[in-house]
């Protein structure tokens, strides 16, 4: 069974931590502040709240002075890396709103170290048009964690973190940062950009289907980056982006021998086959995938969509062998009953069939 991720934060990293900070600052009281830190409740806390303790430790036990705190802990934070760097930007999050411009500062230090895009957002909402200002900058900077940090920082639906409401219904502040990254020269950069153009079209499906009209074939890069924004609408079926991507023809298309197993054990595996042909030369550009209707715990059911594979199929037909794992995932939880599966082709089902789950 893999480490709990909550167990970055170990007895180890305190005692690191405590050592790397009295060497910025000779009265750090070690003793106090690991005695804090692993209090009593110390094991069941999970992985952000452990995160928080030792940011709100950190409060008590180094200098009451804002400016002096960050001085102490920007070299300290060069020692440590990836969630167990997470408490430097936690730190400005939680005491920095008074020092907008120290707090900018030390956020774009912190960013390289893991990512400060969590604690950006408290600033983003209490001061939006300064902040965003500043994510512009950042946009320029020659150091790719500063421009991720530009684009990731302002998603409006960023997993595990705050929403950013204002941007859920007026996405423009965004739109004018990340455009200007979305041929970005790293990768790590035009993803961000790819994921929170996707995070927009939740909200605005048809600007982000007009922006993708209007980037697409400028770039190798910029059209990667268009196709993995769009990822959340092809998967939606939308019509335009399915033609703008090429898969809009379904008419030739026939589905054959399509079985599903009649019952599956939670646990185990569900396969299903079928063929996909043609009475034409060649399939096409096809964009295969499959819904499965789960069954919910009130009885209703809810589809969640799967993709099979793309491409550019030159064959007349194509057979398709699949499975699907009911293995117990953190996810999702499965409920015995009908379920159903459904082929979809291009954004259009073509056929279903019912299955128990036992």
């Amino acid at each position: 069974m893999p480490e709990p991720l909550k167990n970055v934060y170990s007895t180890a990293l305190v005692k690191q931590l405590s050592v790397e900070v009295t060497k910025e600052y000779a009265e750090f009281d070690t003793t106090s502040f690991s005695e804090l830190v692993l209090s009593n409740d110390w094991d069941n806390l999970e992985l952000k709240q452990r995160m928080r303790r030792i940011t709100e430790t950190l409060g008590v036990c180094l200098p009451a002075e804002y400016a002096r705190a960050i001085e102490i802990l920007l070299p300290v934070s060069k020692c440590f890396s990836g969630l167990g760097h997470m408490f430097f930007p936690d730190f400005v999050e939680v005491y920095g709103a008074e020092h907008f411009e120290l707090s900018m500062k030390a956020l774009a230090e912190f960013t390289s170290g893991s990512t400060s895009e969590f604690a950006i957002r408290p600033f983003i909402i209490q001061q939006p048009e300064k902040t965003m200002k500043q994510m512009a900058k950042w946009a320029r900077s020659k150091n790719e964690h500063i421009r991720r940090l530009a684009s990731e920082g302002c998603r409006p639906r960023l997993p595990w973190a705050m929403a950013l409401p204002d941007f859920k219904r007026d996405p423009q502040m965004v739109l004018q940062i990340i455009l200007s990254l979305i041929n970005d020269n790293c990768l790590y950069v035009r993803r961000s950009v790819a994921n929170n153009l996707n995070d927009i079209s939740k909200d605005h499906p048809e600007l982000i289907v007009d922006i993708a009209e209007r980037y697409l074939g400028q770039s190798k890069d910029v059209d990667w980056a268009i196709k993995h924004a769009c990822r959340g609408l092809l998967k939606s079926g939308n019509k335009r982006v399915l033609a703008l991507f090429g898969f809009s023809k379904t008419e030739h298309i026939q589905i054959t021998g399509f079985n599903v197993d009649s019952a599956v054990k939670r646990g185990n595996k569900l396969s299903f086959e079928f063929v996909i042909s043609t009475k034409q030369a060649f399939l096409g550009s096809l964009r295969i995938e499959f819904i499965i209707d789960f069954m919910k715990s009130k009885g209703n059911s809810a589809g969640k969509i799967f993709k099979i594979s793309e491409g550019e199929f030159e064959q007349a037909s194509k057979e398709v062998f699949k499975y699907f794992s009911f293995k117990p995932i953190s996810t999702r939880k499965y409920y015995p009953g009908k379920h159903q599966l459904t082929i979809v082709i291009n954004g259009k089902k073509m056929a279903s069939k019912p299955f128990q789950l036992t």
